[in-house]
């Protein structure tokens, strides 16, 4: 019985069966690792996005016009808040060279006005978003510093906050001559206008840049603008829940 076992393991059909079980087993089990990290994502990361906060309002903006007391072009804005943390957990330590926003999609678009993409304003101190040609784009990035400055785009090398704009422009004018004063909140009463005409949804990535030459990038889903702005103005909402944004090593 041993001679016999030993002919049949010494045969090249066996060794060829062993050879191609062993290839088969270690493809199994780097399928399975490549599958856990395409679900989970880098679970280790020195930075993460701990928090969005979305703020959505309204804003009328004057129009020249000498026949009429009041005429404005309205506005739908909707600012985006990101919390780059810095993940205690991490045993080696890592400076953040840039954060960059790209590939910027229109999933859903409004049914009325024009979506704008937009940086924070750098000439007027007393507002972040000014919603002017000058300050449009189609990408964000802010640099790691020693210290944050939302105006200056950029971000302290360990952590801080990147913040744009999603603008709905021009989604109608609102002309008058009676009202003694606006109350920009209800423009979109005014022009009975709703919360369905208003709703888009758009998608981007985010990379965080290391200096280490590391990367990790993820993509972003959100719908504005938040919650019902037509009855009750200018509204907002935190993201905690971020399960669901899966980070990977360029």
């Amino acid at each position: 019985m041993g001679d016999k076992i030993k002919r049949i393991v010494n045969t090249a059909q066996f060794n060829m069966f062993m050879v191609a079980f062993i290839v088969i087993t270690i493809l199994f089990f780097v399928g399975l690792v490549v599958l856990k990290y395409n679900v989970e994502g880098e679970t280790n990361l020195p930075f993460y996005l701990s928090k969005i906060s979305v703020i959505s309002n309204i804003e009328g903006t004057d129009i020249e016009d000498n026949s009429n007391r009041w005429s404005l072009s309205v506005n739908q804005n909707n600012d985006i808040y990101l919390y780059i943390k810095k993940n205690d957990n991490y045993k080696n330590s890592e400076i953040i060279e840039s954060i960059k926003l790209d590939n910027f999609n229109i999933v859903q678009g409004p049914k009325i006005g024009e979506i704008k993409l937009l940086k924070p304003d750098s000439n007027v101190e007393s507002v972040i978003f000014k919603n002017i040609v000058e300050n449009e784009v189609d990408k964000i990035e802010y640099l790691g510093g020693m210290e944050s400055s939302i105006k200056d785009m950029k971000i302290s090398n360990q952590g801080g906050l990147v913040t744009f704009r999603y603008a709905v422009n021009n989604i109608g004018n609102y002309v008058s001559n009676d009202d003694e004063e606006i109350n920009h909140s209800q423009l979109l009463k005014k022009l009975s206008i709703n919360n369905d005409d208003l709703k888009f949804r758009v998608s981007f990535d985010i990379c965080i840049n290391l200096n280490s030459n590391k990367a990790y990038k993820s993509s972003i889903n959100l719908e504005f603008p938040v919650n019902d702005i037509v009855n009750n103005g200018t509204q907002s909402v935190e993201y905690t829940d971020l399960k669901d944004i899966i980070f990977k090593r360029l």
